[in-house]
């Protein structure tokens, strides 16, 4: 099986560089969605060198200065998905940039904490009471 991330449209590309590259989601959550790619093909975080690391968060900023522009976000949900048990389905390192617009969900607070539903309103009575008993 071929990895999507070692061979891209260019017409996904937001922007590159020698060490990494930037590429408009296939399936966006939102409006504006950006992946930022490795070059090299590296399943994870931990599978990643120094540079490479410090390449792909650099690129945050780029890529946030790009969704802004074009796209115009009130905030923003940046992170990525290590492993199966996480969630990640491509694996070749990616870390996604979505942007977040007022009222695209009713309660946003929580932010990524989402990613397991019960445990994401930690000031939920609920979960007070839960950590009290």
């Amino acid at each position: 099986m071929s990895c999507p991330f070692c061979s891209i449209d260019e017409s996904r590309i937001a922007f590159s560089n020698d060490l990494v590259i930037a590429i408009w989601d296939r399936f966006p959550v939102s409006q504006g969605h950006l992946l930022i790619v490795p070059n090299r093909h590296a399943s994870a975080w931990s599978d990643l060198n120094l540079v490479e690391r410090s390449a792909i968060w650099s690129a945050i900023d780029q890529g946030q200065a790009v969704i802004s522009e074009r796209f115009r976000p009130d905030g923003f949900n940046v992170g990525f998905n290590e492993r199966a048990a996480a969630g990640q389905t491509i694996f070749h390192f990616h870390l996604h940039i979505i942007p977040r617009y007022q009222s695209d969900v009713a309660d946003p607070r929580g932010g990524i904490r989402h990613v397991i539903p019960n445990k994401a309103n930690y000031r939920s009575e609920e979960r007070r009471v839960g950590k009290e008993g």
